[in-house]
């Protein structure tokens, strides 16, 4: 029976990528924090017999487990308008700082699979498919170590794979990589503050598709749309408002959230039901024009973000770029 030592060094060395997998199935950091930390209690409580090859394929199937059983719950229970996924400070591929959350520990040739447009193409699939896709197509598992690690046959694994991976490519026909996405998004969003800032509708009406569509996500515990809003005016309305009511108490900030620009805001609330820290982010289509824009309110969602203090009262706001 290994020691207590040896199972601490053994998930020590694998924290990262356990990590990483429940972000993915979950698509909530804070839930990965809870994966990792109940996968290390069941290896304290019934470690394998030994610390050999074996220890890795056991603490995966065990967080994968655990990544299942908390997504399966989660899309049981009723959620407060729209759902979107938790915000992570990860860079950009050019970005000079590289050294922010522990998802970032998994090699820039994976960092699509931690973009937020992957995390939402992930929602259309059943959790089952969700780990199979994960498992083969991010940690380059084979279909045998797959069928092992979820109890099932490698037939199987095979099916769902290729049903997974052909839904999601109809969710992403032709996804862009983060690399060509970073500086049209940058300037998409400062051009956005600036639009709001001045108030300009025709400005950020130009700055959005016909069809934009505006998401925002406060848990139930904050003011936030219960459905999404689309199109461009009505988009462009709700956002001038919104920038109108919190940028004189606001420090916003542009950083790089799951490895594109994304605007990073800290408020000091003027009622119990405004949010007192948001992530602001966007797509773009081809034309570089913004289609969406989401708003994460929900406290939970943001457990792995920095926020900066909010502006003194009678502070003169700006916009801050840490990149």
């Amino acid at each position: 029976m290994p020691s207590r030592n040896e199972i601490e060094e053994a998930f020590a060395a694998r924290r990262r990528m356990l990590w990483g997998l429940g972000y993915r199935l979950t698509g909530v950091a804070a839930d990965a924090d809870d994966i990792v930390q109940e996968t290390f209690l069941r290896a304290l409580e019934r470690p394998p017999a030994t610390i050999d090859a074996g220890w890795h394929g056991w603490l995966v199937r065990v967080a994968t487990n655990l990544g299942l059983d908390r997504l399966r719950e989660r899309r049981r229970r009723s959620y407060v308008g729209p759902w979107l996924p938790a915000p992570i400070e990860l860079p950009g591929p050019d970005a000079e700082d590289r050294t922010p959350s522990e998802a970032a520990d998994i090699g820039y040739e994976r960092m699509e699979s931690l973009s937020y447009a992957f995390l939402l193409a992930l929602e259309v699939l059943t959790p089952r498919a969700r780990a199979v896709l994960i498992l083969r197509e991010v940690f380059d598992y084979s279909a045998g170590e797959v069928a092992s690690l979820l109890d099932t046959t490698e037939a199987n694994v095979r099916v769902l794979h290729h049903r997974a991976a052909r839904r999601l490519a109809g969710v992403r026909p032709e996804p862009r990589s983060l690399r060509n996405l970073a500086e049209p998004t940058r300037r998409a969003l400062q051009a956005l503050v600036s639009c709001m800032a001045r108030q300009d509708v025709a400005g950020l009406e130009a700055l959005l598709t016909e069809s934009a569509r505006t998401l925002t996500d406060g848990g139930g515990r904050y003011t936030a749309l219960r459905a999404p809003l689309v199109g461009a005016a009505r988009v462009a309305r709700f956002h001038l408002e919104t920038g109108r009511r919190r940028m004189p108490i606001s420090t916003t900030e542009i950083r790089w959230i799951n490895g594109l620009p994304a605007l990073v805001i800290s408020t000091r609330p003027l009622r119990a039901q405004m949010a007192p820290a948001l992530v602001l982010r966007c797509e773009l289509d081809r034309d570089d024009r913004i289609s969406e824009l989401h708003a994460i309110l929900a406290p939970r969602k943001l457990s792995a973000v920095r926020f900066a203090p909010p502006p003194m009262p009678d502070a003169r706001p700006a916009l801050r770029s840490s990149s």
